[in-house]
This record gives C-alpha cells, structure tokens and sequence, in this order.
C-alpha cells in the first residue's frame, strides 16, 4: 500500500493548512519561504485538491472515483464531493472523538476494532448512511489506548450531524452532513473545475 512518509508539519505549511484540521496540537514554528510570485489557476485548484486528500489521507486513484461518483449524483458535484469524503468512518471515527488523527482512526479501523451496526467493519473507506450506530468492539473498550484517547479527545467539538457517546465509545450517524455543517477548510469548486478540465 502506498503511504506518504512526509512530515506532517511540513506538509502542513506547503499547503497552508493548521495541523489542528488533521488532531495534531503541535504547531510549525517555521515560516515558509515562499517567494512572492503569482501561482496560477492551475496552482490554486491543484493545492485545494492536494489538501482534500491529505486531509482526509486518500491517494490520487481513489480520491479520482470519489469525484466522478459524486458527478453522477443528484445535486452539486463539489459539496457530494466533501459529504461523501466526510462519510468514510475512518473519518467518522474521528470525528466521534474515538481517534486522536484520521490516521490513528483508519489503524482502528484496520485492525478491526468497530462495529457498524453490530457487525465489524474493517475497511476505512466504507460508507456510514444516515441511522448507523458505530461502536469500538466490547473486548477492546477496556483497554489503555481508548482510556489515553478520551483523555486528550474529551474538549473537542463534535459535529452536530453526529452524537457521540464517549464514556461508551459509541456513536449514531443521525444524519449525512451538508457543506454548512464541515469545517474543512477546501474550495470544492476548485476540485470540481480542476476535474471538469
């Protein structure tokens, strides 16, 4: 499987994002040096797109088929593009405050921790809908790492299109989110017009 072994931080500055959109609290102390030059339209809409997949950690070929399955959907091809992104549970996951990263969330995910909807789901690509329940399996809830991970996860913010139950680890997708309700700092409409090209 390909990974991408760039530092984080470093990754971070390039592309203009605060790592606190990926769970990490430490922040860059460098300032990047950037000469002054204008970056073309071209530039703009390949850096929105760079920063949706590292975000979210999807590599080019699936990130591709995430775009042309939200062409085909109802409704505007961008925000189908950012919901359906949203919706991956490793993501989900996360989101509930059962993961410290996206990354740490897709390992839980791998090493087939979760429930969904009572059945274990190790695929972190894999599509919540709307009424799913989501739990980390009864022979793992005890164990040190969830008891560190509520610890440091316990402040955060949890999206209003989820409700979480942390002292349980369980969650319930009440409903899929629209653009208003993701805070991710992407331009969708660059991404959109860089694939219509």
């Amino acid at each position: 499987m390909a990974v991408n072994r760039v530092p984080v931080l470093k990754r971070c500055r390039s592309l203009g994002l605060e790592p606190t959109y990926l769970g990490i609290d430490k922040k860059s102390k460098r300032q990047l040096k950037r000469a002054n030059r204008k970056v073309s339209e071209y530039g703009l809409q390949l850096r929105e797109k760079q920063k949706a997949k590292f975000i979210y950690g999807v590599l080019e070929k699936p990130f591709h088929n995430y775009y042309e399955k939200a062409d085909r959907m109802k409704g505007m091809t961008g925000e189908n593009l950012m919901t359906m992104l949203e919706c991956r549970l490793d993501n989900v996951i996360f989101r509930l405050g059962m993961a410290r990263t996206r990354k740490e969330a897709r390992q839980i995910v791998d090493h087939k921790h979760v429930l969904v909807n009572g059945k274990c789901v190790n695929i972190p690509s894999y599509l919540v809908k709307a009424g799913d329940e989501i739990e980390i399996r009864e022979k793992s809830k005890g164990s040190q790492r969830y008891k560190d991970i509520i610890e440091k996860t316990e402040g955060r913010i949890v999206p209003e299109w989820l409700d979480s139950d942390l002292e349980n680890l369980k969650g319930v997708v009440k409903e899929l989110p629209t653009r208003e309700m993701i805070d991710v700092p992407v331009d969708e409409m660059l991404i959109v017009e860089l694939y219509s090209k």
